[in-house]
């Protein structure tokens, strides 16, 4: 039965049945950012409007690090309980990560509301860059119920195996971005020119729409997990299993905006150009790293299923093959970013100075695209493993204590990019260090 195949399908068909509607997923996501950044980028002042779109993008990244941080720790905590076939708590876990996610929506809405202006014009002196920056975040921020509700439903229905439920929806969201970006931004079909507000609109439909459509699954068909109005009542003992690795595993998350923040300021300082190009960076290195996520997100239910049956083969083989999946992922990525980088990079429409550092910021970077596959993969054992305090650690290095200090010191518009390859090359080392400690405590003794 499916709801078995954690524990009975080979572990290399299992990895592509459940992964590859997960990286399609993720790579809908991923087209946000990339489609938003492209249509702005057409409007007048369009190095302003990418610079605007850059200096929201470490709270959008916030959102998601509350989604993802969650859904990473109701993820392998309900893969688990279903492995002990515990159905019952599984749906309270459920319930529980559901009524956490409003209270972030909560206080983003909040934030929106009181603190988006601040945030922007603490990074910025342009005005016109400030204001699209506060309009763009604005919106997106007081308006993150789809994004926070649809993650969270997104990991509960991969832990039980149904990523096909997760792609589909996620897609159907990223197509309507796509479709309602040239119609908000330029003003299409008599409509009103929105700019940059287009932009965020579209993105938040785009979210709801994707929402709505997991939400109609769990009240129209029958899913593994039937979730009732009594489960979002929230009770300590399940908050405390799910934060035990949610916690870490938010944190983890969080190391990206601020990573993102900081490398905006001292960008800045160096030059406009410089924050453009990390922009437009960063939105394409999500087409590669999406997948490997994917990759990841699949494989931590299946640990933790496992690891809750006690089947450690299995745990061992889909550590194996995540790991050569990802170097798959990442291969093709440095190929594409190596062969075609000026090409790509050309598709959005900024100045000859600004494409030239792109390209040179792409092709040092993209180096590191393999160490950084490794520590995706890593991360997740360890946070299926129970263990997210690993995983933080690793994030701690690839993100702040490596490429910050390297990128301030360095303070230079050719040299600074180094920072973010060296940052995954420690990371791996210690990645694979802590990994074999928490896999020999956890899983040795059963084999």
């Amino acid at each position: 039965m499916e709801k078995n195949k954690m524990a009975t399908m080979p572990i290399s068909k299992l990895l592509l049945n459940m992964g590859l509607p997960m990286m399609l997923s993720m790579l809908g996501q991923a087209l946000y950012n990339v489609v938003d950044t492209f249509f702005v980028s057409r409007i007048h002042g369009g190095e302003m409007a990418i610079n605007a779109l850059t200096l929201a993008f470490p709270i959008q990244m916030l959102i998601i690090a509350l989604g993802v941080g969650t859904g990473v720790g109701i993820n392998a905590l309900i893969s688990r309980l279903l492995g002990m076939k515990e159905q019952r708590q599984a749906e309270n876990a459920a319930g529980n990560a559901l009524f956490m996610s409003v209270l972030y929506f909560i206080g983003m809405l909040l934030f929106g509301l009181l603190g988006a202006r601040a945030f922007i014009t603490s990074q910025t002196t342009n005005p016109t860059v400030a204001r699209w920056g506060i309009e763009y975040l604005r919106i997106i921020a007081i308006f993150s119920l789809g994004t926070l509700g649809y993650m969270c439903l997104e990991k509960i229905t991969i832990a039980t195996g149904r990523t096909k439920i997760t792609m589909l929806t996620q897609l159907a969201g990223a197509i309507t971005n796509i479709i309602l970006d040239p119609i908000l931004i330029y003003g299409m079909f008599g409509l009103p020119v929105l700019g940059v507000r287009g932009a965020a609109i579209a993105t938040v439909i785009g979210q709801f729409v994707s929402l709505i459509g997991i939400g109609l699954f769990y009240i129209n068909k029958t899913p593994i997990l039937s979730i009732h109005w009594t489960d979002f009542y929230p009770q300590l003992d399940i908050l405390r299993n799910l934060y035990r690795i949610g916690i870490p595993a938010i944190m983890m998350q969080l190391l990206v905006p601020i990573m993102s923040y900081a490398m905006n300021l001292i960008l800045g300082s160096i030059s406009e150009a410089s924050i453009t190009a990390y922009g437009i960076y960063y939105k394409l290195q999500n087409f590669v790293f999406m997948p490997a996520y994917g990759l990841n997100n699949a494989s931590i239910p299946i640990i933790s299923y496992n690891y809750g049956a006690n089947h450690p083969n299995r745990i061992r083989s889909t550590i194996r093959w995540a790991l050569i999946d990802s170097m798959v992922i990442m291969g093709i990525g440095v190929i594409l970013l190596e062969g075609w980088t000026t090409s790509i990079v050309s598709i959005f429409a900024v100045s000859k100075s600004t494409t030239a550092l792109c390209v040179w910021a792409l092709r040092v970077i993209v180096w590191g695209f393999f160490f950084a596959g490794a520590n995706i993969i890593l991360q997740g054992v360890c946070q299926a493993l129970g263990n997210g305090k690993y995983s933080l650690i690793i994030s701690l290095i690839r993100f702040i204590l490596i490429p910050l200090p390297f990128a301030y010191l360095i303070h230079s518009q050719q040299n600074v990019w180094f920072a973010i390859p060296l940052g995954e090359a420690i990371g791996t080392i210690v990645a694979i260090l802590l990994t074999k400690h928490i896999y020999k405590e956890s899983v040795g003794m059963y084999e």
